[in-house]
């Protein structure tokens, strides 16, 4: 059951592919930010995903993050994703996100995750193939 203040996290390593430079979100080798949203959007993932039935997943709507720190290439990362609010319908749900690295905050902001059927979602997208 989804329910308000759950929380998951989730943690890598910095890789070189991992940095602004390598992504082209910036020059410098440092953690991007797009790879800062995506830990941040796995551990609101991993927080409901293993609530859900089979056959369900969630897939994010919306994201607002702020990025004030660098990271170094080969620091640990990690995100903290918690549930502070679901839909009456319970379809989509709000999360704060927080990311650190070893030396501190790096990043924080909110989520949005809806809940979908796996299947009829990539149906739908697959029709976007079809002439």
């Amino acid at each position: 059951m989804i329910k308000i203040g759950m929380t998951h996290t989730v943690e890598k390593t910095v890789t070189p592919d991992m940095t602004a430079k390598a992504v082209g979100s910036g020059g410098l080798e440092v953690f991007g930010t797009p790879y800062m949203l995506g830990l941040m959007e796995c551990a609101a993932m991993w927080c409901v995903q293993n609530e859900l039935p089979e056959g369900k997943g969630t897939v994010g709507v919306n994201i607002s993050s702020s990025h004030l720190a660098p990271t170094p290439v080969g620091m640990k990362v990690w995100a903290e994703a918690e549930i502070y609010a679901v839909s009456e319908n319970g379809k989509i749900v709000d999360f704060k996100v927080k990311a650190w690295d070893e030396k501190g905050p790096i990043g924080a902001g909110t989520h949005t995750r809806a809940i979908i059927k796996n299947e009829k979602f990539l149906a739908k997208c697959n029709a976007k193939l079809e002439g």
